[in-house]
């Protein structure tokens, strides 16, 4: 007797620590398909013979797709269950991760919004099944997944291109390198299969109610997290062009952005727990504004210095990690309830990311136009400005509702 609870205790840690593995893995993913691609952008363009406002598709369609879906991932999970819909989801990702290097531009834009589904499906649901499975371990499992997803989007930012300029890869055999990292996703998360539930799993996204829609905060909430989205995206997508056009090499314009993404991931697991101390936040959100117009304005004038662009993409990075931390506490620290948060979280992500998924296009489009980098940097600083105008009221101690409805 005690023998067989000997081994149905094991069998249960065995099969959480399956869990966790799995949770890593899809974390893994959420990113780097997307990181991965813009060090390679400029072998993708002269390849398929891009425009730039063609290649400002790739980083944008993925966003469209968060945009689109994330509202109703929900209603899907419910009806589906949380385990198998992440099945679906990373079925989905590996078809968009094969599609997309193989054919022309065709495939290529067909596979980026298979893969922005499958994430737009793993960026809701990995939260909630987190809070499901580990609800007394909430900080620790958040922060592995955090860990995870930034670590590896950094490692694929920075590799990317040592790997294409192999003479056995190139871009195309660099975007299946790290399609594999989906096949090992998919196959650990097979086992979890039978311990989905359908009508009990309750998920916290859902579509934002009329009386959240009708909040001026809500909408500053909103934007602040799309502005500080559609900055990120922007840089994930071009930086490294505009460092190559200041006469970096590929494999050195891949490294400054492994470089911020390296310097966000500290700052993700230390302001939650500032913000949530303080009375306020505004003093965050005006740190954070002032380390992207140090960015910015160090990139515009570094001219290529290796010295002077570490540390100004340092500052860049921590800039991020600042403004997207602070855009998720505001979903908890403005609202009184549990559906309040839920209703914030939905609209905000939705407004967000479409919002986001204009920044790579139009950043694209400018360059077409006007022929220099230089100029286009400018667009950055307009959403800086925009985003410490409205986070400098998200800020604010203050909730969506005054009598806390």
């Amino acid at each position: 007797m005690n023998s067989d609870l000997t081994n149905e205790k094991i069998l249960t840690r065995s099969s959480k620590v399956m869990l966790i593995i799995g949770i890593i893995l899809i974390a893994a993913n959420l990113r780097t398909p997307i990181t991965s691609v813009g060090p390679l952008m400029g072998m993708i363009q002269s390849d398929l013979h891009l425009t730039n406002t063609m290649a400002g598709l790739v980083t944008t369609i993925p966003l469209l797709a968060f945009a689109g879906l994330s509202p109703f991932v929900s209603k899907l999970s419910r009806a589906l269950g949380i385990e198998v819909l992440l099945f679906i989801a990373l079925l989905t990702l590996v078809i968009g991760s094969f599609l997309r290097p193989f054919g022309g531009e065709v495939n290529l834009f067909v596979g980026t919004f298979l893969i922005g589904l499958a994430i737009a499906v793993g960026n809701v649901l990995l939260p909630s099944l987190i809070k499901k499975e580990f609800p007394f371990k909430l900080g620790l499992m958040t922060g592995v997944y955090s860990i995870s997803m930034n670590l590896c989007s950094a490692i694929a930012a920075g590799l990317t291109v040592p790997i294409a300029m192999n003479n056995q890869f190139s871009w195309r055999g660099s975007m299946i390198f790290w399609a594999v990292l989906g096949i090992l996703a998919f196959i650990i998360w097979l086992p979890q299969l039978k311990y989905n539930q359908k009508s009990t799993v309750k998920i916290a996204s859902h579509l934002a109610t009329t009386s959240v829609w009708k909040s001026p905060l809500a909408w500053k909430i909103s934007l602040f997290m799309g502005s500080q989205s559609a900055i990120y995206y922007i840089s994930i997508a071009w930086l490294p062009n505009i460092l190559a056009d200041q006469g970096l090499s590929g494999t050195s314009s891949g490294l400054m952005l492994s470089l911020m993404q390296f310097a966000v991931m500290p700052v993700t697991f230390i302001i939650p727990i500032i913000a949530g101390r303080m009375k306020n936040q505004q003093l965050l959100v005006g740190i954070s504004v002032s380390l992207f117009l140090i960015g910015i304005l160090g990139i515009m004038f570094a001219d290529g210095n290796l010295f002077i662009l570490s540390i100004v993409i340092i500052l860049y990075g921590i800039g991020s990690g600042m403004s997207f931390s602070l855009s998720m506490m505001f979903f908890n620290l403005r609202t009184t309830s549990a559906t309040e948060s839920a209703d914030l979280s939905g609209m905000a992500q939705s407004i967000g990311y479409l919002f986001a998924a204009s920044g790579p296009i139009l950043f694209g489009t400018l360059h077409d136009l006007l022929g220099s980098w230089q100029p286009t940097l400018f667009v950055l600083i307009g959403i800086s400005l925009l985003m410490l105008y409205c986070g400098l009221d998200a800020g604010r101690n203050k909730f969506l509702f005054s009598k806390g409805k």
